[in-house]
């Protein structure tokens, strides 16, 4: 079966893609602009193929699956964060989380879910936020398009169960990525964070490929239209 992982060239998406070639799958590296990056984590991880597309750009988002061709998993992964007060958001900065976290995510659920339904099978992925449920107050808009998203899963898991499609959103807290690491690096900061998590620790990005892999798998057929919060307790 064919994969494709977007934004998989780091942290939560590479762990994902990784996971998946080990279950099998003939997946498909995403990186946005960087074709050579895309490349050498495809040979890396030993996946099928790689693929560049710029998910800000509605013209590249249209043209991706051409690229890929039909897929059995799709895992929307790829995203962009603006940590800004919302009132110093640029409206470039407003689009561009918008286009990247949401739109192209409609748009690429509704290109390669037809094949899926016909058929008769397909596991459709959206990694969201514990950002849903705890809004951070320099990233309301991510977090509205993380909230978005969700209800785009829930809208159309009902409207795809009949056809053997499953679609479900994973919602990751603090995990050891490179786009937490600047903040984290701060001790203070990072202490405060900690404090927020019942666990008591970040999670690693591998806590989150297991959860991808569940619903990829057999163990994940009968779950469609949920949310699963992967965050040590941390929206509680």
């Amino acid at each position: 079966m064919k994969a494709l992982v977007t934004g998989s060239t780091q942290g939560i998406g590479y762990a994902i893609a990784k996971a998946l070639v080990k279950e099998g799958f003939e997946v498909t590296v995403h990186c946005a602009r960087d074709m050579e990056k895309a490349e050498r984590i495809r040979d890396e991880i030993g996946a099928a193929s790689a693929v560049v597309c710029d998910l800000s750009k509605m013209d590249e988002v249209d043209a991706l699956h051409a690229k890929t061709g039909d897929v059995d998993v799709l895992v929307l992964n790829a995203s962009v964060q603006y940590r800004n007060p919302y009132d110093k958001i640029t409206d470039e900065e407003f689009d561009t989380q918008v286009n990247v976290n949401f739109k192209s995510t409609f748009k690429l659920i509704r290109a390669y879910s037809e094949k899926m339904k016909e058929n008769g099978f397909g596991r459709i992925i959206t990694v969201g936020s514990v950002q849903q449920y705890k809004p951070h107050k320099d990233m309301a808009i991510y977090a509205a398009t993380k909230c978005a998203v969700v209800s785009l899963v829930n809208n159309l898991a009902k409207q795809l169960a009949p056809f053997g499609v499953t679609v479900n959103n994973v919602a990751p807290g603090v995990i050891a990525t490179p786009r937490n690491e600047a903040a984290l690096s701060d001790p203070e900061y990072r202490q405060k964070v900690l404090d927020g998590i019942p666990a008591g620790y970040a999670g690693e990005a591998s806590d989150m490929a297991g959860t991808v892999v569940l619903l990829t798998g057999e163990g994940g057929r009968y779950i469609t239209g949920a949310d699963i919060v992967v965050d040590g307790g941390m929206h509680l």
